[in-house]
């Protein structure tokens, strides 16, 4: 005779195995153990631990550990993932930011709270903070050279095709101006040492300039990160009327291929190696002192295979001196560029991030670039 609570353990697999049930409703991570039984929707252990945040609509048992009633189970089968998506993210704007389970929290938890606590995605109304083309607001900078940060005003005009911030409040000329064309943003908590840390990018004389920002409030730093990606697309709309926008979003923002510490020597490699900050960004690695520099020290182009450019799992055998045991050379048109990762998983990560470049054809535009 089957027991009541294998009953359940078999209802509960059937409800997982249900088409969009078998990942988790916000982030998509596989094999969620965790449900709404408020809203219906099959969760992830750590999306589940965001939606103690809104306790007033979501709550939360384990679907493995907790005790589950008829009635509530009647009910996850009556809804479920898709049919919840189908009402909570019926309007979501092509640029919105949809998080996985790789992005960061401050994205998971509002995405989270804009879905269920703030229903922006069923009205359009809701959504002006970050779909206006304008946005005007005081976020918290970090200063270039002595490392504070301080309150600076922030406008975001798509009508002028820039990102602005102002170094005084009552100031009428801005400290800098950052064209929607070349601008880029991606969270860094971890970088930065603050979950609300988004990095922003822009090309300054050709060359890559890091604004670092924060606000405390995490709707504010994710509504500017949105309005961002808003303004980005629709110039890329403009830019490139004929692409979908399907060719057009991932260019929208883009997080960094790779992140961390090598060490690397001069053209000659004859120099000492130095450890440096290095970021793979698309094409460009660029490389720091600090992680949080305002300028990299260098910055090498990866063009693609077609083009000459190689990477291989060693360095010359002419090297010589003090460095990191797990070698890496990028053969280029032009020079060897060689550098040392401190483990070997860092080497392999490495020359996964740049065979992702080298082994993409180049497209026009990174010619002209």
């Amino acid at each position: 005779m089957t027991s009541d609570h294998e009953m359940i353990r078999q209802r509960v697999k059937a409800l997982l195995d249900k088409p969009g049930n078998g990942n988790c409703a916000d982030c998509g991570a596989a094999g969620p153990e965790w449900a709404s039984y408020t809203l219906g929707v099959f969760v992830c252990q750590s999306c589940s631990g965001l939606h103690r945040n809104i306790a007033q609509i979501s709550k939360v048992k384990s679907l493995v550990l907790d005790p589950w009633s008829p009635s509530e189970l009647e009910f996850m089968d009556s809804v479920g993932n898709d049919a919840a998506k189908a009402i909570y993210e019926q309007l979501v704007p092509a640029f919105y930011y949809c998080p996985t389970f790789k992005d960061c929290t401050v994205l998971r938890d509002q995405w989270i709270r804009a879905k269920y606590e703030r229903k922006e995605f069923l009205c359009v109304e809701k959504q002006e903070p970050y779909s206006a083309g304008y946005r005007e607001g005081f976020l918290w900078k970090r200063g270039r050279d002595n490392g504070q940060y301080l309150s600076r005003k922030f406008i975001l005009s798509e009508r002028e095709g820039v990102l602005k911030y102002f170094n005084k409040h009552d100031a009428k000329e801005p400290k800098a101006i950052m064209k929607i064309n070349t601008l880029n943003a991606t969270f860094q908590p971890s970088k930065m040492g603050t979950a609300h840390g988004l990095q922003i990018t822009y090309l300054k004389d050709n060359s890559t300039r890091n604004v670092f920002v924060y606000h405390e409030d995490g709707k504010e730093i994710v509504d500017w990160f949105n309005a961002i990606r808003a303004a980005r697309l629709r110039y890329l709309q403009v830019a490139f009327p004929l692409a979908l926008n399907s060719e057009l979003l991932p260019k929208v923002t883009r997080n960094y291929l790779k992140e961390g510490y090598m060490e690397k020597t001069g053209p000659k490699h004859t120099e000492g190696f130095k450890k440096r900050w290095f970021t793979m960004d698309d094409r460009r690695l660029m490389y720091f002192k600090d992680p949080l520099d305002a300028y990299a020290r260098g910055e090498v182009f990866i063009g693609s295979q077609e083009n000459g450019y190689v990477v291989l799992p060693d360095l010359p055998s002419t090297i010589q001196g003090h460095h990191w045991p797990f070698g890496i050379t990028i053969v280029t048109p032009d020079r060897k560029f060689v550098f040392a990762c401190e483990t070997e998983v860092e080497q392999k990560e490495w020359i996964t991030a740049f065979l992702t470049v080298i082994n993409r054809p180049m497209l026009p535009q990174e010619y002209a670039g």
